[in-house]
């Protein structure tokens, strides 16, 4: 079967075959007979072809082999190249511990931690993969943390040498070279941490220094603050104002040097920020340097303040401050204060407070002594023409010229009246007293510009209690029981006015002297102002009124009658005379006139009274006669005493009686 099928086959490709054949037999046949000339150019071809490539491979003997090894050579040599410059910088990483070593024995402690930033960049980019120097990286970074390390031990012990140094030290800045190593290197870290140790330090060098200052200065100052065994020791005033002097100028010099340190930092900073060239800190870790410095100088500027409060608040009511003594306490607090305010650029309220504190005590216990004095001198005083001693003069003129008052006169010596202007003074001896006093306000407001205010509003009640007793004693008749006086005469209500117009001379440039000083306008003064002005008023009308009441007595008893003149003209003309020696000596001339001015229109009027009430007529009858008479008599007294203007003092004057 299988025999017949591969004949079967046979028998088909044999046919496809001669089919092909049959179809294809033109070009078989052409073929064989091309056959012998293709066989021949083939052959020739062969011939040209061994030929050519005879000469393609001189051409490449001699042209193309050396130029192309020359190609090789010139790769070659660069790979060599890069080869070297791997090896050199493989030589140069490995160099990079021994120059570690040389910059931060010269402390160049930036350029070391740059070192190794640059170090790892090239480990990390370009020598990645080499097997050598695998541990490097490990290490340059346990490098840069030991440097951290040195960092801030490095610069905690610079701060603790130069704020711990003898305060007589001349140097502000302590190895300023070396704090600008230390400081470029923790912020090239970005460690602002170091800041805050700075600024505790600072204050435990302002702890140690307070504590040794007073330790030399007295043995037992710790028993003053806190007290130990049997009871606390205190200091007396003088100790204490220079304990408190010496800590003032000890803290002073700590904060200058702060500050001095505080600037090196700042240009450090203003350096590595890239403000004068390389940059290494951003904006906003140069803004939080900036911050933090600036808390540096506020925070040791009130610590300062608070410790030097605390001493303030150390001194004893038992131990009185004089007035000397608050003022140099005053001089003390303000220089220092302005001294802190110049450094950090705000004011440290504690210290402040604290002598406000106890100068408000001294105040108070300022004025409390002077008001009792003046009010034992009101009650003690007989209301008599007092000598003025030349210091009241001096101290006047002073006044007057309205400048700054820092001192009060003295002198031995005594005058007769206080001349001011124009107008001479006659005044009582309280009144000088109270011209003093109300100059030792002006000069303690001068000395305390910081309680100008509570001085002033103490003086106005000064003032006030002035007014308000002297009324008491005058008006009131209160003299009588407590100086002994058998009566208030007209002398004693002028003196009071002329004493109260004295004092209201003397408001005015008191209150420009403590506007000049703090702006302080005094207006409560204007009320002591105004009562003193009607108790002015009162003093006269009670003149006026006694006068009245007198005058009017006598009128009563008047009977137009001769003799002229008569009894009752007599005694009116004694009465008119005797006022007259009273108040002229005391009052101003003006306000004499202004006076007689009142008693003769009041006088007219109940004269005019009398004359209806008896009807006497305008007739030049007997009584007409003797009312005539008298009105001359009372009119010359008048002339005499010259007290009023001719206008009322002429004969015709008195017509209109009629």
């Amino acid at each position: 079967l299988l025999q017949e099928q591969l004949s079967y086959y046979l028998d088909c490709v044999e046919e496809q075959i001669a089919k092909q054949v049959s179809q294809k037999s033109g070009a078989f046949f052409h073929a064989m007979t091309s056959h012998d000339p293709i066989m021949e150019q083939m052959g020739a071809t062969s011939k040209e072809v061994r030929a050519l490539r005879v000469k393609v491979q001189n051409v490449d003997k001699t042209l193309a082999k050396d130029s192309l090894k020359l190609v090789g050579f010139a790769r070659s040599r660069n790979n060599h190249v890069l080869l070297l410059d791997k090896l050199k910088l493989m030589a140069t990483v490995l160099q990079t511990q021994p120059t570690l070593q040389l910059l931060l024995s010269s402390s160049d402690f930036v350029a070391a931690l740059e070192l190794i930033a640059s170090t790892q960049e090239v480990l990390a980019k370009e020598l990645a993969g080499v097997t050598s120097l695998r541990h490097l990286p490990s290490q340059l970074k346990e490098m840069s943390r030991l440097i951290d390390k040195m960092l801030s031990t490095e610069f905690e012990r610079y701060a603790a040498t130069d704020l711990h140094r003898p305060l007589d030290a001349s140097v502000e800045v302590l190895e300023p070279e070396r704090l600008v190593s230390l400081v470029a290197g923790l912020l090239r870290q970005s460690h602002l941490q170091f800041l805050e140790v700075y600024k505790q330090e600072a204050i435990t060098a302002a702890q140690t220094v307070l504590k040794q200052l007073v330790i030399e200065q007295l043995a037992n100052f710790e028993d003053c603050l806190t007290g130990s065994g049997e009871g606390p020791v205190t200091l007396d005033a003088a100790q204490w104002l220079k304990v408190l002097s010496l800590a003032s100028d000890a803290l002073t010099i700590l904060i200058k040097r702060v500050h001095a340190v505080h600037d090196v930092i700042q240009n450090t900073a203003d350096v590595s920020a890239g403000l004068f060239g390389e940059k290494f800190l951003t904006v906003n870790e140069h803004k939080r340097v900036k911050f933090k410095l600036q808390d540096l100088l506020v925070s040791i500027c009130d610590y300062c303040h608070e410790r030097l409060a605390s001493l303030v608040s150390t001194q004893s009511d038992r131990q009185p401050i004089t007035s000397l003594q608050i003022t140099d306490l005053s001089d003390i607090v303000e220089n220092f204060t302005s001294i802190c305010e110049s450094v950090c650029g705000r004011q440290s309220p504690a210290l402040r407070a604290a002598f406000k504190i106890q100068a408000g005590n001294y105040v108070h216990k300022f004025h409390s002594q002077r008001k009792n004095k003046l009010t034992l001198l009101l009650d003690a005083e007989r209301w008599k023409v007092a000598e003025v001693p030349p210091e009241f003069q001096i101290l006047v003129e002073k006044i007057s010229s309205d400048k700054p008052m820092n001192s009060v006169p003295n002198s031995p010596k005594a005058a007769s009246s206080l001349r001011i202007g124009s107008q001479e003074y006659v005044t009582v001896g309280t009144v000088l007293m109270l011209i003093r006093l109300v100059s030792e306000y002006c000069v303690c407001a001068y000395d305390l510009p910081l309680l100008a205010s509570v001085i002033g509003r103490n003086l106005t009640e000064l003032l006030r209690t002035f007014n308000s007793r002297s009324c008491q004693l005058v008006l009131g008749a209160g003299a009588l029981r407590t100086a002994g006086l058998n009566t208030i005469t007209s002398t004693t209500l002028a003196l009071t006015s002329r004493a109260l117009q004295l004092v209201l001379w003397l408001i005015p440039h008191v209150r420009a002297h403590f506007k000049n000083i703090s702006n302080e306008l005094l207006i409560s003064m204007d009320t002591v102002e105004r009562d003193i002005g009607h108790h002015i008023q009162q003093l006269e009308t009670k003149v006026l009124s006694i006068m009245n009441t007198l005058l009017g007595e006598q009128l009563n008893e008047w009977d137009a009658r001769p003799p002229v003149p008569s009894k009752t003209f007599r005694n009116v003309s004694k009465h008119l005379t005797k006022l007259h020696e009273a108040v002229k000596p005391v009052l101003p001339d003006e306000q004499v006139s202004d006076i007689y001015e009142v008693i003769h229109q009041n006088f007219k009027s109940r004269l005019r009274d009398e004359i209806i009430k008896m009807n006497i007529q305008n007739n030049g009858g007997p009584q007409h006669g003797v009312v005539t008479s008298e009105i001359l008599f009372y009119l010359e007294t008048m002339k005499i005493l010259k007290v009023l203007p001719e206008k009322y003092i002429s004969n015709k004057a008195m017509d209109d009686i009629w």
